[in-house]
């Protein structure tokens, strides 16, 4: 018995611990904002973000900048060669240096470097709402697990007081045998009963561990530290209703809000964009092409010879060339005509993907209104129970106390009371979570709820 109970006075010190120190408990919101802050796929997405937004930058330059090259060379030649003042043979050793600065811009290539430049932009606004996406499911999470904790922690409460009442029942029994008003075998009926609150307080604090580590995992918190959580439930639940046309007014919501509704919407028009792009690409190609040049050559075997100066080799001998060049896609084997049969399915695939998702986000939102209303209806009706079973308990623990009331059936009046507490919190943080879901649908993110 000695064992039994340095377990529960173990259990009861962790059930308390969260306590210690009011001021690094944190509510619901600040583990949700705490996964969001230290989430390793957080850290990735912004990688991804980053990427895109290089990318659209890319994009930009691409389509209204040219490109510009610049180069030099230097050589010695050694045998024959030409001589690029007088254009004939010479058989003398040169050197030859040379510097030349070359642009060209894309003036038409059917529209592919503006639509490159839509589809980055549009690809940037995906990855906003990708990342606004990843913290709302890193939110839910976070808010299951954080009332799993709750609820076991509640549940332990109860169950140490009934572990209380147990014991104080053991004691009333006893003294009733000594006074000969009750048997041993009412004894041992209340000690087993004692036996098993304890074991079920032992089993709920173990699911507090078990929660609570799964809390920690989605947080990102380190295993070897404490955290504490507010456990508090506002039992003055306000339980909405339904008004008319509520899911018609969600609906509607969902899709201009919906990060999962703007992905598929985003991926559908970057299809369209790049199925426009391949039906141009059988346009003639239009391009600007500008450079200058110039060099500087000398003798350094020849006898006798006086070079002409560099800088003045650097002047003469620059030259300046722009050209407007136009070609025609004649035949490359179907190329052109193979990407855009592929575009044409990828534009119609996203089309049938997102008409998928707007049915699918439809389905799921007038499943969360019911079940959010179900979850309000079973809550009132665990209200109900657990005040009914809560006066039925005091009474019977009047009567078992004056003797009209057997161990065993005071014992069941005490499950009824406990089972009917365990259902109150359960339907109420039930119907925290599904309220919480039909607000995101409405347009509110879990954070800010």
């Amino acid at each position: 018995m000695r064992y039994i109970e340095r377990i529960i006075a173990a259990a009861l010190i962790a059930m308390s611990s969260y306590a210690l120190n009011a001021k690094d408990i944190m509510t619901l919101k600040d583990c949700m904002k705490y996964a969001i802050e230290h989430s390793t796929d957080m850290k990735v997405q912004g990688m991804d973000m980053a990427d895109a937004r290089i990318a659209q930058r890319d994009a930009v330059l691409k389509a209204f900048t040219p490109s510009l090259s610049a180069g030099t060379y230097a050589y010695s030649n050694f045998g024959r060669s030409v001589d690029p003042e007088t254009n004939t043979y010479v058989s003398t050793t040169s050197f030859n240096n040379g510097y030349s600065v070359s642009g060209s811009l894309v003036i038409f290539n059917g529209f592919e470097a503006v639509n490159n430049v839509k589809i980055a932009k549009t690809a940037v606004k995906m990855g906003i709402s990708e990342e606004q996406q990843l913290k709302d499911n890193i939110c839910l999470a976070v808010m299951e697990a954080y009332y799993n904790v709750v609820f076991y922690r509640h549940m332990a409460q109860t169950m140490e007081e009934q572990v209380r009442t147990s014991k104080n029942a053991v004691a009333y029994v006893k003294r009733q045998e000594e006074l000969g008003q009750k048997g041993y075998a009412d004894v041992i009926e209340m000690e087993a009963e004692l036996a098993d609150r304890e074991y079920d307080l032992i089993s709920y604090s173990n699911m507090i561990t078990d929660s609570m580590l799964t809390l920690k995992e989605l947080m990102t918190w380190p295993m070897e530290e404490e955290l504490n959580i507010d456990t508090e439930v506002d039992e003055q639940a306000y339980i909405r209703i339904t008004p008319e046309n509520e899911v018609e007014g969600i609906l509607e919501q969902a899709e201009r809000s919906l990060p999962s509704i703007a992905i598929a919407r985003g991926r559908m028009q970057n299809a369209a964009v790049e199925l426009k792009t391949a039906k141009w690409q059988f346009s003639p190609y239009i391009t600007l092409n500008a450079g200058w040049s110039t060099s500087y050559y000398t003798y350094p075997g020849q006898h006798g010879y006086v070079p002409t100066p560099f800088w003045n080799q650097f002047r003469n001998n620059g030259g300046e060339y722009i050209q407007l060049s136009l070609s025609f896609p004649i035949y490359d084997r179907l190329s052109r005509f193979s990407n855009l049969s592929r575009k044409k399915n990828a534009y119609t695939r996203a089309s049938a993907e997102y008409d998928r998702k707007v049915r699918q986000v439809h389905a799921e939102v007038t499943r969360a209104v019911e079940d959010r209303d179900g979850a309000a209806a079973a809550f009132r009706q665990a209200d109900k129970r657990a005040e009914v079973q809560n006066e039925a308990y005091r009474m019977n623990q009047k009567k078992f106390e004056q003797g009209l009331l057997s161990p065993l059936e005071y014992q069941r009046a005490a499950d009824n009371w406990m089972k009917a507490r365990s259902s109150r919190i359960n339907s109420l943080l039930t119907y925290y979570i599904k309220r919480s879901v039909v607000d995101y649908y409405n347009g509110i993110s879990y954070i800010e709820q």
